[in-house]
């Protein structure tokens, strides 16, 4: 019988889980997905990078005999259909040129530069949250800064970042079934999103600017350009990876701290250790549960599993972050762990090209937190905190604070 890994346990907790998984031998049989089909879990380190490096595992569905397009499903709007175009779900030759196309704009300076405009964002953020005796880290200071820095870096004008507010805050990239007026609501925003991608691409294109966008349309590699639906898609996995990724690191590495009283005491004492506890909470706190589908182009021995032809694996980063073979103690929050392995931003060809970016954001986001409110302090138990995003991604609903300096 499968594992059901969407589950409120799950959303909850899904370490325990994990670590039985990992203890078991073999793969895990799970459900999940859009197809409502049985597949393998890999949970061990060893196992993930194992399927990672090998060129026998395919990201690109469509290479698999008798592939259904998921997309095709009544509720899936068409702007949805662009992440079957998407890096995340290319392999190469197609992998390798947009990928390149994109390091043409998606630039170590255009991160760069965005530093004095984060933290003039930030600041800004938690002069208006201090106003309020508790106010919800995530919808006050973890939602609206990665999305204005995404919306800066793709040059969405001021007057229109309230619609992205609203689309956003109500993620659409959970497109289950299970709850129907949710999902309206989600593919309502989905459709508005996509006509104003639409626009915006055509207006760069009309009047180039210095942001992203423009530089993607520009974007050139031996004679090579982006397509309308190619930048299209680009543009969403940039928002999408960029943005709720980000959002959910700064909201579960708050609460992971506050839970660890010692922890944040010490960097607090050491501001020094911020990079490093970043790559911690990156591994402690995963966002990411698990990454794209791989499909194995033939018969496979990923560690003690056999794994068919044509079928379908999920590698789980977040199990794999906490596997007791690679990290010492590893369901201990220890800021200066070293070597810290883990793959929250996957490894190889397709590691996430926003790490950097993710990376920057976190660091101005947590430094200028504890800096200004070092006393800050959770208002409402643990236990009454909601999680939602499982099975691939995860992040809390709401975080009380009480912003204390």
């Amino acid at each position: 019988m499968s594992i059901n890994l969407k589950t409120p346990e799950m959303e909850r907790d899904p370490y325990p889980a994990y670590a039985g998984m990992r203890r078991a031998p073999g793969a895990t049989e799970v459900a999940h997905g859009l197809t409502n089909s049985d597949m393998l879990f890999f949970t061990r380190h060893a196992d993930v990078m194992s399927v990672l490096k090998d060129p026998r595992f395919a990201n690109d569905a469509r290479r698999v005999p008798g592939w259904k397009d998921w997309s095709q499903q009544w509720y899936i709007p068409s702007v949805m259909k662009l992440f079957l175009k998407s890096l995340a779900l290319l392999d190469d030759p197609d992998h390798g040129r947009l990928r390149a196309l994109v390091h043409k704009a998606f630039t170590p300076s255009m991160i760069q530069d965005m530093n004095a405009r984060m933290q003039t964002m930030a600041d800004e953020l938690l002069d208006d949250a201090a106003r309020k005796p508790v106010t919800d880290l995530m919808a006050a200071y973890a939602l609206p800064l990665p999305l204005n820095v995404i919306c800066d870096l793709m040059g969405v004008d001021k007057r229109d970042r309230g619609k992205f507010h609203r689309w956003m805050a109500n993620t659409i990239t959970d497109i289950s079934t299970d709850d129907p007026i949710g999902l309206v609501t989600k593919m309502t925003n989905a459709v508005s999103l996509g006509r104003f991608l639409k626009k915006l691409v055509r207006a760069r294109r009309a009047d180039p600017g210095d942001d992203l966008t423009s530089a993607l349309v520009r974007a050139e590699e031996n004679g090579s350009t982006l397509s309308e639906e190619e930048l299209l898609a680009m543009l969403m996995i940039i928002l999408f990876a960029g943005h709720e990724t980000t959002v959910s690191l700064i909201g579960a590495g708050t609460l992971a701290l506050l839970q660890n009283p010692q922890q944040f005491a010490l960097l607090k004492e050491n501001p020094d250790l911020m990079e490093s506890a970043i790559e911690e909470l990156l591994r402690y706190a995963s966002p990411v549960l698990h990454i794209a589908h791989r499909y194995a182009l033939e018969d496979v021995m990923v560690g003690a599993t056999h794994v068919p032809q044509y079928s379908t694996v999920l590698l789980g980063v977040a199990a794999a972050n906490r596997d007791e073979t690679v990290f010492t103690n590893p369901d201990t929050l220890d800021i200066t762990r070293k070597p810290n392995r883990h793959i929250a931003f996957g490894f190889g060809a397709h590691y996430c090209l926003g790490a950097p970016l993710a990376r920057l954001e976190a660091k101005i986001a947590f430094t200028t937190l504890f800096r200004r409110y070092p006393n800050l302090t959770l208002a409402a138990p643990v236990e009454s905190l909601h999680w939602h995003g499982a099975p691939a991604l995860r992040g809390l609903k709401k975080l009380p604070i009480r912003l204390k300096g």
